[in-house]
């Protein structure tokens, strides 16, 4: 209530706004978390590409890193969506397979403006003890951008408390009243890895994108996954 209306007599003043970052950071702290931040600072026109673990990434990666997120179109309340709004993210149709070089280029297009953009490859939140398959088709928004734009991996470690913090298999509104609950507090890294070689086709990105987030959390990487999908 007290940050909104800043943020839109700042943006109407000066065309820009960073109370999203602000707001972002703001409420990781409040849900208890402690960012640390590890790797060389991202640059403009970066695509980031990530790990998911719970809705707490939203939260800590933006008010971290003021990236921009991917997102379905569906979102649910009309407040969230405002809200989303407000970070400049990029909708993508998760329906509409065919229309996938379409989101692409969208993605592509966001990376243009400078502001760095993050993709949770996974599609969906996981357990938080191993990742999920990573799915391929929006990294070829590097190919359709018109600058030369850096892939970079970014692993989220909770550390030992990644299995409880791992959305899967509870309501979501339990989840969260679960977590804002949760006493003390809750320290997260995020470690910005290295740019990936751009040589490969997507496939060969995501799978070289996967693999250095795994060899970080130091995670096992089983040929099934207990939440569905084959690895």
């Amino acid at each position: 209530m007290l940050v909104g209306p800043i943020h839109i007599l700042t943006k109407a003043v000066f065309r820009r706004s960073r109370w999203p970052r602000r707001f972002l950071a703001a409420a990781a702290w409040i849900a208890g978390a402690r960012v640390r931040v590890k790797g060389r600072a991202i640059g403009q026109h970066t695509l980031l590409v990530s790990n998911h673990v719970s809705w707490l990434d939203i939260l800590v990666l933006g008010g971290s890193t003021d990236c921009a997120f991917v997102s379905k179109n569906e979102l649910g309340h009309p407040f969230i969506h405002w809200l989303a709004d407000q970070n400049a993210t990029v909708y993508v149709k998760r329906t509409h397979r065919k229309g996938a070089k379409d989101q692409a280029v969208g993605i592509a297009q966001a990376l243009e403006r400078g502001k760095p953009i993050m993709l949770f490859p996974e599609g969906t939140t996981g357990p938080g003890t191993h990742l999920l398959p990573f799915r391929s088709a929006l990294l070829e928004a590097a190919n359709f951008a018109g600058r030369d734009v850096e892939i970079r991996p970014i692993a989220i470690d909770y550390g030992n408390t990644a299995a409880e913090i791992g959305w899967w298999d509870e309501p979501g509104k339990d989840n969260v009243l679960r977590l804002l609950g949760r006493r003390g507090t809750l320290q997260v890294t995020i470690d910005v890895l290295e740019p990936l070689h751009r040589t490969g086709d997507r496939k060969q990105l995501t799978q070289a994108a996967r693999e250095a987030i795994v060899q970080r959390l130091g995670l096992t990487s089983p040929g099934h996954s207990p939440i569905g999908g084959v690895e």
